[in-house]
């Protein structure tokens, strides 16, 4: 059995091993120690030696059995135990609190990381929104600017008008589209273009101006927008829409240009439409842009149809004037417009132009202008002329010409009135044009001149066999007439 001394060598030996042990790594934690702590640390680090010296101390006397006052022992020992476990107390409150105010810290960083991730969020959120919205900003100026070719690359009022619904139905994401057109005289909007109906029924639009959805937009020039057009308070009159078609969201945008309203563009929608600021304003914007095209598209074909207009009115002036010229000699009427017609066939199955045709046409009908500058009892005498009469009736090419040359509509059509008295070898009048210096257009006609009056009767002369005049023209081949067109003249006269 273990006495009490033995006992107590038994507990106090692990005791002497562990306090060696925290001397280690007491010694080496002290570079890592705070310089606030330091002091502390190296009075703590002296006591566990101080207590490590006590526990040998201890060991060697109960070993050795010394006579040596063990209470003076116990006693210091205790002291100093006190004072290690004080300081001890002392580091831990400065660890928790150190600790406390780390986590406090740590608190308020989260916080602050948590109102940061907040704003963090709704950055992020903000900038896709701005994102989605500059996608949708760019999809709209993509439409606008294809849109804006079409206006400039096309000038048919209906293709224009097909085209520019086909653009903006899928973009505006609604199911059917119209474009109504705006009768000044009539004051009625009229089916002009759809996109997306099943039915006919849109293509039935006759609205007065201030009746209806449409005709209130035209008349007030605002949008006019409705949300349900089942709704019975709301007076859509055209119920086949509703009923047939299954719309419910509808929108009308007046289309103004030049402070003219020029129709009504009409936005359906089988649900109800999803407007925000952004959509309403590309709306407006299209509105303009399909004002635009109606206008441009309208002016063009008006300014053609006054063109046309135009161009009838100057041919019918030229074909009085060519009937005007032979009713001073009723023995040559007619002769103008056979004249005329055997030319142009001539000209036409030698290839020429329908664009040169028409001047030559014209040079045709006014092929004798300049004599009206020529006395009557010149152009009318029955016998043969004088020579001093021949050289005035000669001078009815330069007449025409005077005539016609400051008239900018009519020079193109100068080659025959002013050359058709030249001949191929050069002995023709006025200026003595020879071979190819004469116009190809009075080559022609000089034939055919010739031709016409000589089948004909005139006062002069009886009217010639076919086969006499054609042995006449073929014999002037190369000297009145061009040797290249004689053969193709014949042939198809």
């Amino acid at each position: 059995m273990l006495s009490i001394q033995s006992f107590s060598i038994l507990l106090v030996f692990p005791g002497t091993l562990f306090m060696l042990a925290s001397l280690v790594m007491c010694t080496g934690m002290r570079r890592g120690v705070p310089d606030i702590l330091r002091a502390k640390w190296s009075a703590m680090t002296y006591l566990i030696l101080f207590f490590m010296g006590g526990y040998i101390a201890f060991l060697v006397i109960q070993l050795m059995d010394l006579a040596f006052p063990l209470e003076l022992v116990t006693s210091t020992v205790f002291f100093g135990g006190s004072i290690f476990v004080f300081l001890v107390m002392r580091l831990t409150s400065v660890t928790i609190r150190k600790f406390r105010e780390s986590e406090s810290r740590i608190t308020e960083v989260n916080q602050v990381l948590t109102v940061k991730n907040t704003q963090l969020e709704e950055e992020i959120s903000a900038r896709k929104k701005a994102e989605d919205e500059a996608k949708t900003r760019l999809q709209y100026l993509s439409t606008l600017h294809a849109i804006d070719l079409i206006i400039t690359s096309n000038l048919d009022l209906k293709v224009t008008m097909t085209v520019f619904l086909e653009q903006i139905v899928p973009r505006l994401q609604i199911d059917a589209a119209a474009l109504l057109l705006l009768n000044s005289h009539t004051q009625t909007l009229e089916y002009g273009a759809g996109i997306g109906f099943k039915t006919n029924a849109i293509e039935d639009a006759l609205i007065r101006v201030g009746a209806g959805p449409a005709g209130t937009a035209a008349l007030k020039r605002r949008i006019v927008q409705i949300d349900d057009m089942e709704n019975p308070e709301i007076d859509f009159t055209r119920k086949s829409l509703i009923v047939e078609e299954n719309f419910r969201g509808y929108c009308a945008l007046p289309l103004v240009a030049k402070g003219q309203v020029k129709g009504v563009l009409e936005i359906f929608r089988k649900d109800k439409p999803i407007i925000d600021k952004g959509w309403l304003d590309f709306l407006e914007a299209l509105a303009v842009q399909a004002a635009i095209a109606i206008d441009n598209a309208t002016l063009f074909n008006e300014l053609q149809s006054s063109n046309t207009e135009l161009v009838i009115a100057y041919d019918s002036t030229i074909e009085g004037w060519g009937h005007a010229l032979e009713l001073r000699d009723k023995e040559t009427e007619g002769h103008t417009q056979r004249v005329t017609e055997l030319t142009v066939r001539i000209a036409r199955i030698y290839g020429l132009n329908e664009k040169e045709i028409v001047h030559i046409r014209r040079g045709a009908l006014l092929h004798d202008i300049g004599k009206m500058g020529i006395p009557d009892s010149i152009l009318l005498k029955d016998g043969p002329l004088t020579a001093e009469e021949e050289e005035i009736m000669h001078n009815h090419p330069k007449y025409a010409f005077e005539m016609l040359s400051p008239i900018a509509y009519l020079r193109p059509a100068l080659d025959i009135p002013y050359c058709h008295h030249e001949r191929w070898d050069g002995s023709g009048y006025p200026r003595g044009l020879k071979g190819g210096q004469i116009p190809l257009a009075a080559r022609i006609f000089s034939m055919a001149d010739i031709w016409d009056a000589l089948i004909s009767e005139r006062r002069y002369h009886e009217a010639w066999p076919r086969k006499k005049v054609e042995e006449y023209i073929r014999s002037r081949a190369g000297t009145q007439f061009d040797p290249n067109l004689v053969d193709v003249f014949l042939a198809n006269v």
